[in-house]
């Protein structure tokens, strides 16, 4: 018989959990298992505490030729228990297997410590770049105002004493009459037909 350890889900629907089992390859997921030996709870926060194995037993029956799926691969990987199958494998003997063991757990509390000190600084840093950006556009607001009303002078140079007659001068054109305006372009229009 092909035997797997693998996952079974129980839990109401959008809340799933997990049941690690052993069963037939040929059953469906939710089939009957042959044995249950542990539970993942993949809603939980807390990703050290959101499963349990129980190792003995995954390990009797690894040794009886049952594979593992991926998800509980992770899963043993996360525990330790693929590093101590691996160990195994190789033919080491007991105590060397768990001191092995203890130093990958040595290893990786400190990685875990490592990550949570690395979050945390992330966070701090991110709040103090918040508040930064907030004293920032608090103290700049009057400038940006006084910033575009001294644009809006440099769009409109102030007026000389110079520049106001010629304003006038050119006002006065306008202003004249249309008969004599059409007197002095006349000329012009009666040079033109002479040239040909």
């Amino acid at each position: 018989m092909a035997t797997k350890i693998r996952l079974k889900r129980i839990g109401r629907r959008n809340r799933p959990f997990y049941r690690i089992i052993i069963i037939d390859s040929r059953k469906r997921r939710d089939g009957s298992a042959i044995e249950q030996v542990g539970w993942y709870n993949p809603i939980e926060s807390n990703k050290e505490k959101n499963y349990v194995l129980k190792e003995d037993r995954i390990l009797e029956w690894l040794k009886l030729g049952a594979q593992v799926t991926d998800p509980v691969n992770k899963l043993m990987k996360r525990s330790g228990l693929a590093y101590r199958w691996h160990l195994m494998k190789q033919g080491l003997s007991e105590k060397e297997i768990e001191k092995a063991v203890e130093e990958w757990k040595k290893e990786r509390d400190k990685v875990i410590q490592d990550r949570i000190k690395a979050n945390k600084d992330k966070k701090e840093k991110l709040k103090a770049e918040k508040a930064a950006a907030k004293v920032a556009e608090e103290t700049p607001a009057e400038k940006p105002a006084e910033e575009a009303r001294r644009s809006t002078c440099r769009r409109r140079p102030a007026r000389t004493s110079e520049e106001a007659p010629a304003e006038k001068s050119s006002a006065e054109e306008v202003a004249k009459k249309p008969a004599e305006r059409s007197s002095e372009e006349a000329p012009a229009e009666e040079e033109a037909p002479q040239k040909k």
